[in-house]
């Protein structure tokens, strides 16, 4: 957890970051992109956007906090060994950015030894930036949404007590392969409403008690690391499939509460 008086340091600088990575995004949002592939046999895209983004990231943390780790999607690792480590996605859903959609975000998480304890999701684009730092001896909500640069609103996650009530939320089921596929599947089957894409902006919608339920899997550290303290900063819960630690990445579910989170497992589970 983060030191109380640390807290407003850190809310600074990611704030200032996300502003940063906005000014290199935004100009190329809905622009004629050039878009390289860094996979020989399958498609993962990037953009100038993305690299131009982390630069600008990793460039206020060095200026700032030049003893903190970093680990960052396009630009890898430093300092790998030091209590703080910053996690960078820069644009994550670079599918849906060239796309025209809006609902990619720059990720920046947060870790105090191996621990995540910070996290923002910033949508330059709808202007909504989710913020939460946990804190040492606070209870949520840890999390905020702004809209547009006005006031920080407090968030809470539904207290949905059923499967059959919850909404559920993947990026592409087609990214499951194998018992993964078919345990969503089993999932899916249970849950009243289920909803493809959004990419990282699903979790925002998670801890903003819009939806119930994310589940995922193949996650970098760097797709989840600023996701976890959002939503368990709202009152939810991020694990793995089988209730471990998912700060790693891998297979990830987000639930509204401790309830739902139960109920989703056990069905992933069997």
């Amino acid at each position: 957890m983060i030191p109380s008086h640390f807290a407003q340091d850190i809310i600074s600088l990611i704030n200032r970051a996300c502003d940063a990575a906005a000014r290199e995004t935004l100009p190329r949002f809905r622009s004629r992109l050039t878009v390289t592939n860094k996979l020989e046999n399958d498609f993962d895209p990037v953009t100038e956007g993305d690299r131009q983004a982390e630069r600008a990231i990793r460039s206020i943390i060095e200026n700032e906090f030049p003893d903190h780790g970093i680990v960052g999607e396009e630009f890898g690792t430093v300092r790998p060994d030091a209590d703080y480590q910053w996690i960078i996605d820069p644009i994550d859903g670079t599918r849906a950015f060239i796309c025209g959609l809006p609902v990619w975000g720059t990720l920046i998480g947060l870790y105090k030894d191996g621990i995540p304890c910070a996290g923002a999701l910033d949508q330059p684009f709808t202007r909504e930036r989710f913020i939460s730092v946990l804190q040492e001896d606070s209870e949520p909500p840890n999390t905020t949404l702004t809209v547009d640069g006005g006031q920080p609103l407090s968030l809470r996650t539904r207290s949905t007590e059923s499967l059959a009530q919850a909404t559920l939320m993947t990026t592409s089921p087609q990214i499951l392969t194998g018992n993964e596929r078919v345990a969503f599947d089993r999932l899916e089957k249970t849950v009243k409403l289920s909803r493809y894409g959004c990419d990282c902006y699903a979790y925002g919608m998670v801890a903003a008690g819009h939806i119930d339920l994310v589940v995922e899997s193949g996650l970098n550290i760097y797709d989840i690391a600023a996701l976890i303290p959002i939503i368990e900063g709202a009152g939810g819960i991020v694990t793995s499939w089988d209730g471990g630690d998912a700060s790693k990445g891998g297979s990830v579910l987000a639930a509204a509460n401790t309830s739902l989170h139960k109920q989703a497992m056990e069905i992933l589970s069997l």
